[in-house]
């Protein structure tokens, strides 16, 4: 299939970019990986009018790790995150799940911000992010603005960025001492999207859970009895059936992964 028409234009500065964004709103799209968008736009379920490409943005193709986390800009590939061993040190996590993402020709062109910005509550990284309770900094024409994780995914691909506003960077937070992560899931193929998902963080004085693909946002869990956590996980999803597997399946996956990821993670 062929994409509709569309203009087109390369950004050389953020601040073109923006422009752009500003002046057209919703009739805008951002291309930077593509590797969302394209199939979205050769099958037709996307007819932007304009795209506007930011991968001459060099300034926002970077992973920078500190003691507070591992910022990631809008240009930075799934395997630029993949392979940054201080990324891997601060939150292992990261890279754990990023290579649970499709396979390396994608991680080599897809994004780290544009998955977030996508919003597929498929995607390993939204759970991670809001796991981790990390942010996405977003700028328009009219400055910038950070959203936390719990508020910045509002529905199946939908996010709280406005039609003028670029995802420029997202944030996640350290590991904190003595805490274990783990992330698993369960695809029909290795490469595909999960049936179901679940990444972990245990800490001696907290455990959480994040569940990919059973709700229509990450869905996140505070675990006050890891001898009842699948139990709870099972009791709080409300999965949709679809032609890959059933609201029973997933439920039933989402117990059996939570049990699994919790004890990986200790």
């Amino acid at each position: 299939m062929k994409p509709p028409s569309f203009e087109y234009s390369r950004a050389s500065s953020l601040d073109e970019a923006l422009a752009v964004l500003g002046e057209l709103g919703d009739e805008a799209k951002v291309l930077a990986g593509g590797q969302s968008l394209m199939p979205l736009l050769s099958m037709r379920l996307a007819a932007p009018r304009h795209l506007v490409d930011i991968n001459r943005l060099s300034e926002l193709a970077y992973v920078r790790t500190t003691a507070e986390g591992v910022r990631v800009g809008a240009t930075a590939r799934h395997a630029d995150l993949e392979r940054d061993a201080d990324a891997a040190r601060s939150q292992p996590l990261l890279v754990r799940a990023v290579r649970l993402i499709a396979h390396p020709t994608i991680r080599n062109r897809g994004t780290v911000v544009g998955s977030l910005a996508h919003a597929d509550p498929a995607a390993e990284l939204p759970a991670v992010l809001a796991l981790l309770g990390g942010t996405v900094r977003v700028a328009s024409v009219r400055g910038t603005r950070e959203i936390p994780a719990r508020e910045f995914f509002l529905g199946t691909f939908e996010s709280a960025l406005r039609p003028d506003e670029l995802a420029v960077e997202a944030f996640f937070p350290a590991l904190r001492p003595g805490a274990r992560t783990s992330i698993v899931e369960v695809a029909r193929r290795h490469g595909d999207y999960a049936l179901c998902g679940v990444c972990a963080v245990r800490s001696p004085d907290r455990v959480r859970v994040a569940l990919l693909s059973v709700a229509p946002t990450p869905l996140v869990l505070d675990v006050p009895d890891v001898a009842g956590a699948a139990e709870l996980a099972r009791s709080s999803v409300d999965p949709t059936p679809d032609i890959h597997a059933s609201a029973e399946y997933r439920r039933h996956l989402a117990g059996v992964l939570t049990e699994r990821a919790l004890r990986e993670a200790a």
